[in-house]
């Protein structure tokens, strides 16, 4: 079964540009190689980051919070001879 693809085209700077040919030729890969590469890890990247904020809304909203002077009492105390232990929601 062949895939299906499409074309997208995007206007880059020339800097960035001359960077994926350098990429690309240290590779021994084509420009859409590497783009393809790079699409694909920024996109995973931001699947999880939006995963992990409907995660954390998820957290407010059951009340799984820690207040805001818990932490600014445990960070000051790292610094310290006898560190508070980490603050639990």
């Amino acid at each position: 079964m062949v895939a299906v693809t499409r074309v997208i085209t995007a206007h880059v700077s020339a800097d960035l540009a001359d960077k994926v040919d350098v990429l690309a030729e240290r590779m021994d890969r084509s420009r859409g190689w590497i783009m393809k590469q790079a699409l694909t890890a920024w996109i995973d990247q931001e699947e999880e980051r939006h995963r992990l904020t409907l995660e954390a809304l998820h957290d407010v909203d059951a009340g799984n919070v820690i207040d805001h002077q818990s932490i600014v009492a445990w960070a000051e105390s790292l610094s310290t001879k006898d560190p508070l232990a980490p603050p639990l929601a």
